[in-house]
C-alpha cells in the first residue's frame, strides 16, 4: 500500500477491519501504480481492445490515472466489493465507475452525504480528459 494517499489508506483500514467482522475479507488487487506501469497497462489494454479510444474505458492514461496519483484502489474478491457497496460510504470509500466495480476512491463528503453518482466508465470522467 506503499504511495497510497494517507486519508485513502485510514479509510480502508478501518474499513477492512469492520468489514472482516461481518466475515469479509479485503484484498487491494492494485493500489498506487508508477506511471510506465500505468502506460504498460494501457498499452496492454490498447492491444486486447483493439484501439486506444475502447481502451481508456477501462484503463486510464498515466497523466489522468487516480492510481499514479495514488488516490485509487481495486478491491478483489465479489464479497469485499459487495460489502463495500453497501457500507463503503460510511469511510467515504465509494465506487467511481459503473464499469468497474472493483474501483474505489476517497470521496470524504460520502461519510455525510452518500457516495456521489456513478460515471458509466473512465471516458465519461472530466478527470481523464487529456
Amino acid at each position: 500500500m506503499t504511495n497510497l494517499d494517507a486519508g485513502l489508506l485510514r479509510a480502508l483500514r478501518q474499513a477492512a477491519t469492520d468489514a472482516a467482522d461481518d466475515g469479509a475479507e479485503f484484498y487491494v488487487n492494485s493500489g498506487w501504480r508508477s506511471p510506465e506501469y500505468q502506460n504498460h497497462l494501457l498499452r496492454e489494454a490498447i492491444s486486447k481492445y483493439g484501439s486506444e479510444d475502447e481502451a481508456i474505458r477501462w484503463v486510464a492514461t498515466a497523466t489522468t490515472s487516480p492510481h499514479v496519483s495514488g488516490d485509487a484502489v481495486d478491491i478483489g474478491h465479489s464479497d469485499t466489493t459487495e460489502w463495500l457497496s453497501k457500507h463503503g460510504a460510511e469511510y467515504g470509500l465509494c465506487q467511481i465507475y459503473r464499469n468497474e466495480p472493483w474501483h474505489y476512491e476517497l470521496r470524504t463528503n460520502a461519510i455525510d452525504r452518500g457516495c456521489p453518482r456513478m460515471y458509466a466508465d473512465p471516458t465519461q470522467d472530466p478527470r481523464m480528459q487529456q
